[in-house]
């Protein structure tokens, strides 16, 4: 008899970057994280199948990154970029010989390798990733849950038809990639809100008019998702420890300033992240929402590159590369050290790391899980929800640890792995309880994605946002207005929208990662969408809209393609309002 049960769950997204750049960001990115995230994910999964086990992984994949995986422009663009890695790889190898650089020959070697195997891998696969996936989850192996569909930041979007279409278009696009309704949804950044009398934090049109809030839960339930995922502080209290704040110094910065005006809420004891609760912001009587709570013993263990297994000397340094070419040659080292002082990389000596890792991982797991059985006579559950991209991109040797644990998980007598549904359904839990508004930054609130480096989005949003709405209103109410220029002008503002509300904007801006990048790609999307929806409004008045507006519009739509599954209607009202 097990003592418990354990849930790997990693997170894969990435904002829309097709046809909006390449190197240093933009579809650079994608490749990146299908070569070093997805495939290898892929891979070691079949890999534990091939061998015997019974692998079973949750992962969230966001309706706008299996847009992009299903996109046959990326599909080449993947191509070419391999092809590049591969011939950077011969460049360097042939300097390396000329040299007598042994250490970095051998990496070189390597590299060669990897993105050989990695191309042959793809086109075996028929370029078709998602369906990778999707047979992993057909067959048993994996459990693949939604997420809201351009990651917009449920709390602070202003307008509750927003939050229904994010969700509404999350479910119809998962049926349209893995034929069958997802029983799971990851609220962006596990950012929620219940519901209240909300106060936009900028002016919306000028004012800051206050109004009743649906609570994010009650957008789950309403399109049959079953259960979402919150930081453990937002369910007990207590102290929080951010995902992000040991890989970003500007958010230790904007943390020292957060802190000063912070203070954690008083832990609740009776409550613990092993047991599965229901969420219900609604007084209507509307089915609940189960949550599962991040695990807070076990998360830095794995996301910390200071105090964690990926700060090993001996794995494959992130920051340090090789140009031209970009490959890494270069270890850790230690976390402590600068660039110049990093040793050149060693494979067998990262490989030879991976299984006391893996073993300390699972002993920490058995140790908690058997500690909750024996104090609460019951068998709990521990959640480890990641970043998918921190397994293969951040942490290179992140797959081989993610195979090793889950053979690891396998052969404890103690612990059993796990889908979250299928815990859910196991449970059956009945305790309804509250949770607070917050995230999974540090100190779990929403200063991340609002500062004042990044509150001009919001104002450039909200304002957006009561456009599309207008219009969509307009379309509703006037069936014998409607045509089929019309229908792709509002369908195209409506993308527009969802783009520009992607959190990873206010993220990118406050981290600095891509900070140019994301304030460009947040300026573009805004004038699009005013061109746009003037371009509708001419339309609705029956004024001319010339030969260059519509050739400006086709641009639009190529560039940004996604979601032909988008519904006006969802903006035109709120299916059960507050």
């Amino acid at each position: 008899m097990s003592k418990g049960y354990f849930a790997f769950v990693l997170h894969g997204h990435l904002p829309y970057v097709l046809s909006h750049g390449k190197w240093p960001h933009g579809t650079d990115w994608l490749s990146e994280a299908s070569a070093e995230t997805y495939l290898p994910i892929i891979k070691v999964l079949n890999e534990l199948v091939n061998e015997g086990y019974k692998p079973k992984l949750t992962m969230g994949l966001s309706p706008v990154l299996c847009e992009q995986l299903a996109d046959d422009s990326f599909k080449d663009e993947f191509i070419e970029y391999l092809e590049q890695k591969i011939k950077a790889a011969k460049d360097d190898t042939e300097e390396f010989i000329k040299y007598d650089q042994k250490g970095m020959l051998k990496n070189s070697y390597l590299w060669q390798e990897y993105y050989s195997s990695t191309l042959e891998m793809f086109n075996n696969c028929n370029r078709d990733i998602l369906n990778e996936f999707k047979k992993l989850q057909d067959n048993g192996y994996l459990e693949i849950i939604t997420c809201g569909a351009t990651h917009g930041y449920y709390p602070l979007l202003s307008r509750d038809e927003s939050l229904q279409v994010q969700t509404k278009m999350a479910v119809k696009n998962y049926k349209k990639h893995f034929g069958k309704d997802p029983k799971g949804l990851w609220l962006p950044e596990c950012a929620f809100r219940p519901r209240y009398v909300w106060t936009p934090p900028v002016p919306i049109n000028g004012k800051k008019k206050s109004y009743l809030r649906k609570g994010s839960d009650e957008f789950l339930t309403e399109n049959g998702i079953d259960y979402f995922i919150i930081d453990s502080v937002l369910l007990k209290g207590g102290k929080s420890v951010g995902v992000y704040i040991d890989r970003f110094e500007a958010l230790k910065f904007l943390w020292g300033q957060f802190e000063k005006q912070y203070t954690p809420r008083e832990e609740e004891k009776d409550k613990t992240p092993r047991e599965v609760y229901l969420v219900s912001s609604a007084p209507e009587g509307k089915k609940p929402t189960a949550i599962f709570s991040r695990d807070p013993e076990t998360g830095l263990l794995v996301w910390s590159g200071e105090h964690g297994y990926p700060g090993d000397g001996n794995y494959l340094d992130f920051h340090k590369k090789r140009f031209p070419g970009g490959h890494r040659y270069w270890a850790v080292t230690s976390s402590k050290a600068d660039l110049a002082d990093k040793v050149e990389y060693n494979r067998e000596s990262a490989l030879s790391r991976i299984p006391e890792n893996a073993e300390h991982y699972v002993s920490e797991i058995d140790k908690i899980l058997s500690e909750y059985s024996e104090s609460a006579n019951d068998n709990g559950i521990l959640v480890a929800p990641y970043d998918a991209e921190l397994f293969g991109h951040w942490w290179f040797e992140g797959p081989e640890f993610l195979k090793k644990t889950l053979i690891n998980i396998e052969k404890n007598k103690n612990v059993e792995v796990t889908f979250l549904s299928e815990h859910l359904t196991r449970t059956q839990p009945d305790k309804i309880i509250s949770i607070p508004e917050g995230s999974w930054g540090q100190g779990n609130h929403h200063y991340i994605w609002l500062n004042e480096h990044n509150d001009w989005t919001w104002k450039h949003i909200y304002k957006s946002e009561d456009k599309m709405c207008e219009l969509a209103r307009y379309w509703q109410d006037n069936p014998d207005k409607r045509d089929n220029e019309l229908e792709d002008l509002l369908k195209q503002l409506a993308r527009e929208l969802m783009l520009m509300s992607a959190s990873d904007w206010q993220f990118l801006i406050s981290t600095f990662a891509a900070r140019d990048y994301a304030e460009l790609r947040m300026t573009e999307h805004y004038e699009d969408f005013k061109k746009i929806a003037q371009m509708a409004e001419k339309k609705i008045n029956g004024d001319v809209i010339n030969d260059g507006e519509w050739q400006f519009f086709a641009d639009c739509k190529e560039r940004d393609r996604l979601f032909d599954g988008i519904e006006i209607e969802w903006f035109a009202k709120v299916e059960f309002p507050a």
